[in-house]
């Protein structure tokens, strides 16, 4: 028997004053469902999820979950008081007995349990609030940010984890990788707008340029019928007023549709001065090492960094990356070796702690309060790339409103922190940059420029971060940490890293016991990697029937999500509910086979 959608929003409207949050919302979550929810900082994603979880009352509208059915949620700034360790809090609601669920989370997200919930750090919370929901297993799991915090390695085990579940769950992400893996539908939160589409997020950039293309040459033929139409009523209205007021009247509701369109968020205006220019080495390092107590950081290593370079540093967590790079950099000495620097160099850091910018001060102090940045005599102007330019305008370039400017940096959201941080950076000239996981809490758009801003810069970039997609973009070469002190350079980015060591690989430093893959038959063993022509044929077939499914989903996802349709018509839901999971069952199926065959024929 088909089951209800697991959660269903019907008429959700919420306004946190000015324009509304959402204004007639409505959507289902059905059995199954794997979305991600896109959108850009500040389009109210974590709001939508919040209500979703009913910790946020909309002003009109409900939201109802299916009888019995459990809903877990994953906040990123979880509340661990009244706990005493991570594992209490982690295992807090569990039946006696099922506390190994938080051990294994614990291994597989590297945190440890036993750490008393008042010196742990704020991402050692997050992945204990993470534990808390996979342990729990809920029938539809919401997620914001899971990936913030976590390494590599441990991205890599949730990634598993999440793609064998049987649960739902919604998706909140800036991580390319990990949406295209995990997702096959996705929701977009548009100026207040959410729009669906069944196919994961693989294929959102495409739909979302297709939708704006639209939205532009549907407000091009409106401006064009505004034109015509007040020509006619300034040249002829005179003679005609009586049988024409309908006209002057929709030439009026026209100028009020125009009007009341949200024009899209532009991007930040970013930008970077390379400054004057280095030597052709950077940075030559020779035999450098580190040791903290008994604990080794990294053995004697060797790295020469020439100007142009991009150079990305990856590993667990705690491996040294951030430690290297303050070797490399110059701000704390290596056990042995030598660092030796380029001519000019000017250094710009961007720190995955924002310490370079203070809670406690407004968002104008933080940047006319900048020794380098003030203008003489000007309390008003902060000095950009070698010219003056207004404090709010430049907040304006970074998306920042004028309400915001004598706001405290501490009520930004983590995006928009990151967002005025980069501003700082930008603001004055530099040649060397270190990026220091500058990817957590961007949205997509922000990212897709900051590497396009990378791609241009004339300066060197050494770059930590656990974004693989961000990373194969802009990386010419990568340094992995290995564990036990071991450091060795690869070629090009977090694909090509991945290659040059072997795809199945282990990570020597990963501590996941992930479990063994069953043996394969001594006939499939044996049998060469090349496809039978039946395989070759089903290989070629296989796109168009995937396409078709995910057709055919679009329509029933669509046709389901329509308010009250369980209630005023039980049999037709029942009858199209079925049919959604036999054909999101026929679709992973399709993609696991077409996978399989495509591996095997380029095999």
């Amino acid at each position: 028997m088909a089951r209800a959608p697991l959660l269903q929003l019907s008429g959700i409207s919420l306004t946190f004053g000015g324009n509304p949050v959402f204004d007639g919302l409505s959507l289902a979550v059905q059995p199954g469902d794997r979305v991600a929810l896109v959108g850009r900082n500040g389009s109210g994603k974590s709001t939508l999820m919040k209500v979703m979880a009913g910790l946020v009352e909309p002003d009109r509208g409900e939201v109802v979950a299916s009888a019995g059915t459990t809903v877990g949620y994953m906040e990123q700034d979880p509340d661990l008081s009244g706990f005493a360790t991570l594992g209490d809090f982690a295992a807090a609601g569990l039946d006696a007995g099922e506390e190994y669920r938080v051990a294994m989370a614990a291994e597989g997200l590297k945190f440890d349990p036993e750490r008393p919930v008042s010196t742990a750090s704020g991402g050692e919370r997050r992945r204990a609030a993470l534990a808390r929901l996979l342990a729990e297993a809920p029938e539809l799991m919401l997620l914001d940010e899971p990936t913030n915090h976590l390494d590599i390695q441990a991205i890599g085990w949730l990634e598993e984890q999440l793609s064998e579940t049987r649960a739902a769950f919604v998706l909140i992400s800036h991580d390319r990788a990990f949406l295209r893996r995990l997702t096959r539908a996705t929701l977009w939160i548009d100026r207040g707008e959410v729009r669906r589409q069944d196919r994961g997020f693989d294929a959102f950039e495409e739909w979302r340029e297709t939708v704006w293309a639209a939205e532009d040459e549907a407000r091009h033929k409106l401006d064009r019928k505004i034109k015509a139409e007040a020509r006619w009523a300034v040249e002829g209205i005179s003679a005609r007023r009586k049988r024409n007021m309908g006209r002057v009247r929709a030439l009026q509701a026209m100028r009020e549709e125009r009007a009341a369109q949200f024009r899209r968020q532009g991007t930040a205006a970013m930008a970077l001065d390379a400054g004057p220019q280095t030597g052709k080495r950077v940075i030559e390092a020779r035999g450098i090492s580190k040791s903290f107590g008994e604990r080794v950081i990294l053995r004697p290593f060797d790295l020469r960094v020439l100007r142009g370079d991009r150079v990305a540093f990856v590993g667990p967590n705690g491996a040294g990356k951030t430690t290297l790079i303050r070797m490399l950099t110059g701000e704390i000495a290596p056990d042995s070796g030598s660092v030796t620097h380029g001519t000019n160099l000017e250094i710009a850091v961007f720190d995955q702690a924002r310490a370079a910018i203070d809670d406690s001060v407004t968002l104008w102090d933080a940047l006319a309060g900048d020794p380098d940045m003030r203008v003489s005599g000007r309390a008003d102007q902060v000095m950009v790339r070698g010219q003056p330019k207004h404090v709010v305008g430049y907040l304006k370039d970074f998306l920042f409103d004028e309400a915001q400017a004598r706001a405290p940096v501490g009520s930004l959201s983590g995006g928009e922190k990151a967002r005025l941080l980069l501003a700082k950076i930008m603001a004055k000239p530099s040649n060397l940059l270190v990026l220091d996981e500058p990817t957590n809490d961007l949205d997509i758009e922000t990212l897709d420029l900051l590497q396009d801003i990378l791609g241009d810069y004339d300066g060197t970039v050494l770059l930590v971060s656990h974004d693989r997609d961000f990373i194969d973009r802009v990386a010419t070469s990568t340094v992995a940490m290995e564990g036990d002190g071991r450091a060795v350079i690869y070629a090009g980015g977090w694909s090509d890293y991945r290659a040059q060591r072997g795809e199945d690989a282990p990570a020597a430093a990963a501590a996941v016991a992930v479990a063994p893959a069953p043996a394969r038959p001594a006939a499939a063993a044996s049998r060469p990697s090349g496809l039978s022509f039946t395989e070759k044929h089903r290989l070629e077939a296989l796109p168009a029937i995937m396409e078709r499914l995910e057709a055919e989903i679009a329509k029933l996802s669509e046709f389901l999500s329509q308010p009250d349709l369980f209630q005023t018509a039980p049999a037709r839901f029942a009858k199209a509910s079925e049919g959604l999971a036999e054909r999101q069952a026929a679709l992973a199926a399709a993609e696991e086979e077409w996978l399989e065959l495509a591996g095997r024929d380029e095999g």
